[in-house]
């Protein structure tokens, strides 16, 4: 999923990440249609008791030609393009989740925050880590930072949703 979402597509990916046979939750101000509030089955687990705060990963990439800002269209720089950063950095969210997932779950990313500062050479190793700071129903928020040896690369947030895997792929390609 964009980090990025034009106009008018907020709500609808909203309404694809939240309704969700889960727990109801509040809805963000900038998402307050009711139809997007999500419903609830007893036998979901509660995320903070699966997911507690403090969970952290890690992951490394070393930075090839494919990883450019000239190679991923965001620049014309040959050094490690900023969508790669994100990349990288919800892949340490995945990561940081992962081996805790109940079955049948997933999550997605839904919103991004990220500070690229620094730019990071071809043949440099990046390191993206994720500590999970916050669950708040079924939504997860990291702090990420990505540093290639002392120096901070990139830092932010990262925003996850808990979902059903097989709901969420069947709203997404229009057949639930």
């Amino acid at each position: 999923m964009s980090p990025c979402v034009g106009n008018g597509s907020r709500r609808n990916i909203y309404a694809l990440l939240m309704d969700q046979e889960h727990p109801a939750e509040q809805v963000p101000e900038s998402a307050s249609d009711d139809s997007t509030q999500p419903q609830v089955s007893a036998s979901a687990p509660e995320p903070q008791s699966v997911f507690p705060p403090g969970l952290t990963a890690r992951v490394e990439l070393i930075v090839t030609d494919v990883d450019t800002a000239q190679a991923v269209g965001s620049g014309d720089v040959p050094v490690l393009g900023t969508p790669r950063v994100l990349a990288l950095a919800e892949a340490a969210t995945v990561a940081a989740t992962a081996s805790r997932l109940p079955a049948g779950m997933t999550t997605v990313g839904m919103r991004v925050e990220l500070d690229h500062r620094v730019p990071t050479p071809v043949g440099r190793t990046a390191v993206a880590q994720a500590r999970l700071a916050k669950v708040d129903g079924r939504r997860l928020l990291f702090e990420v930072a990505v540093t290639e040896g002392a120096t901070t690369v990139a830092e932010g947030r990262v925003e996850r949703v808990l979902v059903d895997r097989h709901r969420f792929v069947e709203r997404a390609l229009g057949t639930a």
